[in-house]
């Protein structure tokens, strides 16, 4: 499997910063409180999703123990991080625009095609794993308790987007390690690279 940019995206947004994780071996058990706990109270801001749920509520959602880390992180970092079952994807992964035939597969089963033009996270048999760039991840490819191989990504634009992309994916893979065994690895992605 291999994790791309379309070279539309690279000469759209030359200022990207991508990077991505292979976790193996994840199960559901793992306890994460004490990494989540401290991202979270040590936030800056988020996506806006997260940070909504956060302020509305204090606390952010428990779904599996890998993504409350992603979600913690994402908070931490105000980074949007995206996590993939690989065993859910089939062939390569590729971040391009929409040609408008793609299928996406909402968290409640029902089946979408992303509209002609809009970036999204497509597999090799046209299946869209992320909407709107990563702000609407697929249920087709979501980490749940069977899960054990995950693709994590994230992405940035900003000024000090090498640096918080770099000091984020320490952190996850600090917390990650400790929760699952091995560690990480870890990847910066450019337009020269297909990971």
């Amino acid at each position: 499997m291999h994790f791309q940019h379309s070279d539309d995206i690279w000469r759209t947004f030359p200022e990207l910063v991508a990077g991505v994780l292979l976790v193996q071996g994840t199960t559901s058990d793992a306890d994460v409180e004490a990494p989540v706990t401290e991202l979270s109270t040590q936030y800056r801001s988020a996506a806006e999703s997260l940070l909504r749920r956060y302020r509305k509520e204090g606390s952010l959602p428990h779904l599996h123990p890998l993504v409350d880390l992603c979600n913690a992180a994402s908070l931490a970092f105000a980074i949007p991080v995206a996590a993939f079952d690989l065993a859910r994807i089939t062939g390569h992964l590729e971040v391009r625009r929409a040609a408008g035939h793609e299928s996406y597969l909402t968290f409640t089963g029902e089946a979408e095609h992303p509209n002609p033009g809009e970036v999204i996270f497509a597999d090799d048999h046209g299946h869209a794993h992320a909407r709107r760039w990563t702000n609407r991840q697929s249920g087709a490819s979501a980490v749940r308790g069977s899960t054990s191989r995950v693709l994590i990504v994230t992405e940035a634009l900003h000024d000090t987007a090498s640096t918080d992309v770099r000091a984020l994916h320490a952190v996850l893979a600090t917390a990650i390690g400790a929760a699952w065994s091995p560690t990480p690895t870890s990847t910066r992605v450019t337009s020269s690279t297909r990971t």
